[in-house]
């Protein structure tokens, strides 16, 4: 797995696992916070157990529960124990990648605190579980303020160790889309994906929009670009690029309302990708 500019918190998260610390990666949605904890775990030759945060998620899908037929047919032994990903990873050594960790519950987020402190859990029938050396948990969690998403406790911030991952350069986010396009890059498909950039770049700056697109965003345009162009004898127009611009942006940026709540969205997302493009223009312009 290829990461892209991040050496400084890729070494940080690496010497804080060494250390035996719990890891809280910060940032937008699309900034590569989990490739960021993937490439690190690959790199220290961990098995990572993964989990998604969501708000339905309970304590006993994190830590395990008893499978309730072969319980009364063997009674709660480990036989009829069925391991949750926070079991599997301390059992093993391993890390636990908790995605977006503030859309848990909050009874669910307490579980982890025994396991981060002592390295170990109570379970019901079966005792005490002691982490193996090793164990390690990074969690990432979006910018608080994110619809559904909820404050981690102060009891839960006080034991990971934070890192906030901040989106990458324009022309670290083009090393990125074009590693995921097949094939050899022709000098009309590059001019396309660099306008790709700094287009999904403005959304993030336009004063209508509340959260702008990540680099996923330019990498499925690009995807789509790269079909209109195959192997450099395709032709590009502005009004194919503004419609892969749209089904590309629509779902991936958050518009503020405010005064123009009156407008249906679908109009809202025009005015805005209308000045969008009128901006993207200009940059261009200026570009020699």
């Amino acid at each position: 797995m290829k990461l892209i500019g991040r050496d400084s918190e890729k070494e940080m998260i690496s010497a804080l696992l060494k250390a035996g610390k719990h890891v809280l990666l910060e940032g937008s949605v699309g900034v590569g916070k989990t490739t960021l904890a993937l490439t690190v775990a690959g790199s220290l030759s961990k098995k990572v157990v993964r989990v998604d945060g969501d708000g339905r998620f309970t304590e006993q899908k994190l830590v395990g529960a008893f499978d309730p037929k072969m319980a009364l047919e063997k009674g709660f032994t480990h036989d009829s124990f069925l391991p949750g990903p926070l079991y599997q990873a301390m059992s093993e050594g391993e890390i636990l990648l908790i995605n977006e960790l503030n859309r848990m519950p909050e009874m669910v987020q307490n579980v982890l605190l025994p396991a981060m402190d002592e390295g170990i859990i109570q379970i019901p029938y079966l005792g005490e579980l002691k982490a193996k050396p090793g164990f390690a948990i990074i969690a990432t969690q979006n910018p608080r303020e994110f619809i559904a998403t909820s404050a981690l406790s102060e009891a839960l911030l006080d034991r990971l160790e934070w890192i906030a991952i901040q989106p990458l350069s324009a022309e670290q986010e083009l090393e990125v889309v074009l590693t995921h396009l097949p094939g050899k890059i022709s000098d009309e498909l590059r001019k396309w994906v660099e306008k790709t950039i700094t287009l999904v770049g403005l959304t993030r700056s336009h004063s209508k929009i509340k959260r702008g697109a990540s680099v996923r965003a330019a990498i499925s345009m690009a995807q789509v670009i790269e079909k209109e162009i195959p192997h450099g004898s395709g032709k590009m127009t502005d009004e194919k690029f503004k419609q892969i611009a749209k089904t590309a942006l629509a779902n991936r940026i958050e518009l503020l309302t405010g005064k123009y709540s009156n407008q249906p969205y679908s109009d809202l997302l025009d005015d805005v990708l209308k000045e969008l493009f009128e901006n993207l223009n200009a940059v261009v312009k200026k570009k020699p």
